[in-house]
């Protein structure tokens, strides 16, 4: 009797640990803290990378438009040129539009306009958790649709992602749609699980299993979705325009490996540009030239220019 009342509090100790996990696990998942947008603000200004006299004096405008998920995103479209050529801009997890002026004014320079916006719960726009991509991707469907509509179904579109922004760009040009001209991936993910399971060793010395599929459990109950359908290398064969891979080879956050794995899944046109230099997400920031060598290289070999 004594030996079956200690597996019962043994299974019930478990379980209890379990549940608990699978609670705080997708708690940090879907409320991930946020850089403070004033932050972020003071950051890239004090770096050089955002001049807001500049910025202003570029014609744009704030536009809101409705998610499919009932809340609202907020964009700036920016648009020096009379053109229809057009880059979005899709930052990482943690951060907010201005980190994407940095990358804007590289296209900028190159004729582009730019549409910059945030993720659902970033910055100026709603939405209550964040999920990686899963429904991520979904909004940046619902962007390409306004501003083909906005302006001319016939644009030449490329999409540039960040970190969280790359998957989300990769997973919504995985669906049926792939709907711009080319994609530029910056330090993705290849896939969500692997990369938890990373961090989970990394960071908090703990196995990934039973772990991750406990927290998957859990985010199926409260999100409605898998880990398994945030897992950019799952549909990247279904990826038929030209993308651009990039990588810094000291990254140890997402490790380079991801976007090597990437690269060697697509099909079809892509470049891969490993930056020697910098952190997670510091590829342009630590190797500026070799950065927009890259960008034109991959431009010139595989996306025409002609559309003005």
């Amino acid at each position: 009797m004594n030996r079956l009342r200690k597996i019962f509090r043994f299974l019930f100790s478990f379980i209890f640990f379990l549940t608990s996990f699978g609670v705080y696990f997708t708690n940090r998942m879907m409320y991930i803290k946020k850089k403070d947008d004033q932050v972020i603000l003071k950051r890239e200004k004090e770096a050089g990378r955002y001049n807001p006299d500049d910025f202003h004096h570029i014609p744009n405008r704030k536009v809101t438009i409705p998610s499919p998920f009932d809340y609202d995103l907020t964009i700036v479209l920016v648009e020096p040129h009379s053109t229809n050529r057009y880059m979005i801009f899709s930052h990482g997890v943690t951060e907010n539009k201005i980190n994407s002026v940095k990358y804007m004014n590289l296209f900028l320079e190159r004729g582009f306009n730019a549409v910059l916006y945030d993720h659902r719960r970033h910055g100026e726009s709603g939405g209550k958790t964040t999920s990686y991509g899963y429904y991520e991707k979904f909004d940046l469907k619902t962007i390409v649709h306004w501003l083909k509509k906005e302006k001319e179904p016939d644009l030449l579109l490329g999409i540039h992602g960040e970190s969280m922004g790359a998957a989300t760009m990769l997973l919504y040009a995985g669906m049926v749609e792939d709907g711009a001209d080319f994609y530029i991936a910056d330090c993705p993910f290849s896939d969500f699980s692997e990369q938890l399971s990373y961090l989970l060793k990394k960071d908090m010395k703990l196995p990934a299993r039973p772990l991750i599929p406990v927290a998957n459990i859990f985010l199926r109950i409260r999100e409605k979705y898998s880990l398994r359908d945030i897992s950019p290398i799952s549909v990247i064969q279904q990826i038929k325009k030209p993308v651009l891979f990039i990588h810094s080879m000291e990254d140890d956050y997402i490790l380079p490996q991801m976007s090597k794995d990437l690269y060697e899944k697509k099909t079809g046109p892509k470049k891969l540009f490993l930056a020697p230099k910098g952190g997670h997400a510091q590829s342009l920031n630590q190797n500026k030239e070799l950065y927009v060598a890259a960008v034109d290289e991959f431009l010139t070999e595989f996306v025409s220019l002609e559309k003005k």
